[in-house]
């Protein structure tokens, strides 16, 4: 029963996550998000180190697995930051793409190692 409970967590979590990522991304203004991916970048570093926060903060299973596994891999999108990114290199916006990839990468292991420290 207990890992039926976890499982609902997780997809009523992960409804909620994509809601957020939706509603993060849709506030920035259209041409902004034509020039560059802010939505997903602001995305997915709020994501990784709200990520930090729940590791470090070792919640029991449901809702640890509710909000990490649920939420935030909802809220999170590392699959469209790779599409951002190679759409980035197809149009010759070699910085914008090293941004949008592999720094954004960089920065989001970051903001989760912060996140996981400040909550040990």
């Amino acid at each position: 029963m207990n890992e039926l409970l976890t499982v609902v967590l997780i997809a009523v979590g992960g409804g909620i996550g994509a809601a957020l990522r939706f509603t993060v991304d849709q506030s920035i203004p259209a041409r902004v998000r034509e020039r560059f991916p802010w939505g997903t970048v602001a995305v997915n570093l709020t994501g990784s180190f709200a990520l930090g926060l729940v590791a470090g903060a070792a919640l029991s299973d449901p809702l640890g697995a509710a909000l990490g596994t649920g939420v935030l891999g909802g809220y999170t999108t590392f699959s469209t930051a790779s599409l951002n990114s190679i759409r980035l290199l197809h149009a010759k916006r070699w910085l914008a793409a090293l941004v949008a990839g592999p720094g954004m990468l960089l920065a989001c292991t970051a903001l989760a190692v912060a996140g996981l420290l400040l909550t040990r």
